[in-house]
Parts: C-alpha cells; sequence; structure tokens
C-alpha cells in the first residue's frame, strides 16, 4: 500500500471532493449500505408493543435482554465513538493536515450517524445518552488521539463480529453488518496514519486470516475506563 503522502486514485477522489478545505460530507448510507426502510424495519422490530420500555431511573442503565440488550451495546459504543470523534473535530491535534482534518471529521459524522440510528431503531428501548470520562486522552497530541482512535475502532469492530452470532433475528444481522463493514474502514484507515501498511497486521486479523472477535464482556471491560456512566448489563447475552 502506497504512502499516504503519494497520491493515488482513492485520495486524489478525495482530493477532488475538497471545498475550501474540507471534504464534502458523503451520504453515510452510501457506506453503510443501509436503507430508510431499513431503518424502519429495525425500529418496527426493537419497539414491539410487547417489550417494556428501558427504565433509567435507577442508578444504572439497563440494557435489557436479548436483542433489544445487544443493541443498546452497539448504541453505547457508537455513543462512546460519536463523543470521542466530536471532541478530536472541535479541536483537531497540533500539525493535523488537512487530509487528516477531512479524514477524522468524515469519521465523527459516520459515527454520529451510528449512534443516531440505533437511537431511532430502539425507540423506547434505547438507553440514555451515556456520559464519558476522556481525562487520560491528551488531544492536543496525535500520538494519542490516533492511539484511542485505534483502540476505540478496534474494539468496534472485534465487538460487532463478537456479538453478531448472539442476535436472534436475522434483520439486525444484517444492519448490523452493513455498520461493521463501515467501522473496519475507518480501522483500516486509522492503523494507517499511525503505521502505514498495519491496517490488517496479526493485531486484529487470526491465523485463519478473520477479523479478532470479542464477547460483549471482554469489550466492556476494555471500554469501562471511558464510561463514567453506570450501566446495568446483567441481562446481555455474552459468553
Amino acid at each position: 500500500m502506497e504512502n499516504l503522502s503519494k497520491k493515488n486514485p482513492a485520495e486524489i477522489e478525495q482530493d477532488n471532493m475538497l471545498d475550501n478545505g474540507r471534504l464534502r460530507r458523503r451520504d453515510f448510507l452510501k457506506y453503510a449500505g443501509a436503507s430508510a426502510a431499513g431503518i424502519a424495519v429495525l425500529s418496527l422490530g426493537a419497539c414491539d408493543k410487547n417489550d417494556d420500555p428501558i427504565d433509567n431511573g435507577g442508578n444504572a442503565f439497563y440494557f435489557g435482554s436479548g436483542d433489544i440488550a445487544i443493541l443498546n451495546y452497539a448504541y453505547a459504543l457508537e455513543q462512546l465513538e460519536a463523543a470521542f470523534y466530536t471532541q478530536v473535530a472541535n479541536s483537531f491535534y497540533t500539525g493535523a493536515s488537512d487530509l487528516e482534518k477531512a479524514y477524522l471529521t468524515d469519521i465523527r459524522d459516520h459515527e454520529i450517524a451510528h449512534r443516531e440510528f440505533f437511537k431511532t431503531a430502539l425507540g423506547k428501548n434505547a438507553i440514555s445518552q451515556l456520559e464519558f470520562n476522556f481525562s487520560a486522552v491528551n488531544f492536543s497530541s496525535r500520538d494519542t488521539v490516533l492511539a484511542t482512535a485505534k483502540t476505540f475502532e478496534d474494539l468496534g469492530v472485534s465487538a460487532y463480529n463478537g456479538a453478531g452470532w448472539l442476535i436472534k433475528n436475522e434483520a439486525y444481522l444484517l444492519l448490523a453488518g452493513k455498520i461493521v463493514s463501515v467501522e473496519a474502514r475507518h480501522a483500516a484507515l486509522v492503523r494507517d496514519l499511525i503505521d502505514n501498511g498495519s491496517f490488517a497486521n496479526s493485531e486484529v486479523i487470526d491465523s485463519n486470516g478473520l477479523d479478532v472477535s470479542k464477547s460483549p464482556t471482554l469489550v466492556l471491560q476494555a471500554a469501562a475506563p471511558f464510561i463514567k456512566s453506570k450501566i446495568d448489563v446483567k441481562d446481555l447475552p455474552t459468553y
């Protein structure tokens, strides 16, 4: 893979879309492959009249059970990523190039779209907005920001991969698969910004040539230092 400083067809296309130093936002649905109809299908299933609304009135945010819990699990992770990239884009690290700013702003917009997708789809079953703790992140440092982005993207891909087989509703599984394909592109890009050619190394690809997968339990343990809100995942399917 060529170094990012050299022009390749994909980068030329990106540059052609720059307008006044800012990359015009592509339609997120083009990336995710999820249509408005897909959102409606997921929303109708998640908001079945027989489901009880998620009660956040206690000390913790209860994720629910079954597929609802898995969707809230994904929603929580998308909230985390959206909050992180929003802070990154609000004040870019020292020395960020215009191309890096464009890439990271695009990722922010995708994560916000993912977050809002799950919020809409879950409807009354959605947990509320979580609070996060990014005190350990030096947002003025390129190395720290990209290292954290790498952590979140790798974690997100492994989370979707690990939870996929736990989903019972095939419609949910299909849409989750479309979203994880976008997350995988994020992960590859961030890794390549850090170290050219590392987009698919042994840290994220197993001996069978497959993406690493992690159980919800392991993913939430890794994300815990960044989640300030108390969560209740006692009924979240895991292994």
